[in-house]
């Protein structure tokens, strides 16, 4: 059955099924971002496309780590790789995935800091 999105801030509603395919897609979204190093580098790449030093500096993660992370990401097609030079930069694939990725972070210092619940 069709269902319409609610408006956010600055977004376009659009209607979707919520079918099968689309929930198991959801839910593969949701196994890579549960991996807190993976949800770390979409959530640094939602601040801006970054190359894998920087990432690697602002994840604290070994760089073999984090090339294999960024790499099943891509697969996934959660993120997106441009060469500049011989740097690769990573970008996020749109802005479902980091909104729902700062969403995810922001509920998580609520809980942590025990701040209150708003809409």
């Amino acid at each position: 059955m069709p269902v319409t999105d609610e408006p956010a801030t600055g977004t376009r509603s659009h209607t979707h099924h919520s079918g099968a395919a689309q929930f198991s897609t959801a839910a593969n979204v949701f196994s890579l971002l549960s991996d807190p190093t993976r949800l770390h580098l979409v959530w640094s790449l939602a601040r801006g496309e970054a190359d894998v030093n920087t990432l690697t500096e602002a994840s604290g993660a070994a760089r073999p780590a984090v090339s294999q992370h960024l790499a099943k990401l891509r697969l996934a097609g959660l993120v997106q790789v441009r060469k500049e030079g011989r740097r690769s930069v990573y970008s996020l694939h749109d802005g479902h995935l980091r909104r729902l990725v700062v969403e995810a972070v922001n509920h998580a210092d609520h809980m942590v800091t025990g701040a209150p619940p708003h809409d």
